[in-house]
């Protein structure tokens, strides 16, 4: 768990803080660069938000601001280039300090109007119904509660407001499931220990997907927790899915 205020998320935040300088680099390898595809999917299922005149959109749990920096630069609906159009305000948001100083380079360097700041997904420094859109790739899983987390996504949303959840998941099919388990007890930690010299960081990353919801329970919770029109979408067979759900 990552978030909250328990002794595991205080381990948690310092592992993910001792990796971030090579974080970006093994995201991209150990997905073979998939994970640039799933980020891109996400913002073009929310470009019907983003298109929205004053959007303001939060990315929760940002690491170092990947989505955070698509949704900044991405298309609204209607197919219109990001500077053609009514840009969103867009802010990312993390707990881990090493992981903003990262993103925060990108954003300087790609010359991205996304703001940044620290901060716990479960108790955000956010105003009620301000936000048109919540996102969060790969980081509510770390959640030390998440029905807490999904009513946190919720409160923050303004009446027709959208949460996107972007998240690894187990594959339905039991063959790819027990390929993909093999890949991430066994050769996962292996090169991410490796690379980043964190092998530990590596080893938690399979043992948090294992005990996160699969993707029909995820959604059950999120309709549970207040969200309608709860959808999800598998990707690349099922080993990450995108839920969107909406505050009436």
């Amino acid at each position: 768990m990552i978030e909250g205020t328990t002794p595991g998320a205080t381990w948690v935040r310092a592992m993910f803080g001792r990796v971030a300088p090579r974080y970006d680099l093994l995201n991209h390898l150990l997905s073979m660069n998939i994970d640039r595809h799933w980020r891109g999917r996400t913002v073009a299922r929310v470009a019907y938000v983003l298109g929205r005149p004053g959007a303001r959109v939060l990315d929760v749990c940002c690491g170092t601001g990947d989505l955070t920096l698509a949704l900044d630069a991405g298309k609204p609906a209607g197919g219109l280039a990001a500077d053609q159009a009514v840009r969103p305000t867009v802010y990312g948001s993390d707990f881990c300090h090493p992981m903003l100083v990262a993103a925060g380079r990108k954003v300087e360097q790609r010359r991205s109007r996304a703001a940044l700041f620290e901060a716990d997904a479960l108790q955000l420094p956010v105003a009620d119904a301000s936000l048109d859109l919540v996102t969060t790739a790969f980081g509510f899983r770390n959640l030390a509660n998440y029905r807490h987390g999904l009513e946190e996504l919720r409160r923050v949303l303004k009446p027709g407001g959208v949460a996107a959840i972007l998240e690894f998941s187990t594959p339905p099919n039991r063959l790819l499931a027990s390929l993909y388990a093999f890949y991430s007890r066994s050769i996962l930690p292996a090169i991410g220990g490796m690379i980043s010299g964190s092998r530990d960081a590596y080893t938690y990353l399979p043992e948090s997907v294992r005990k996160f919801p699969g993707a029909s329970e995820l959604a059950g919770q999120m309709n549970a927790a207040g969200f309608a029109n709860v959808r999800f979408e598998r990707m690349t067979a099922g080993i990450v899915a995108l839920h969107i759900g909406e505050r009436l």
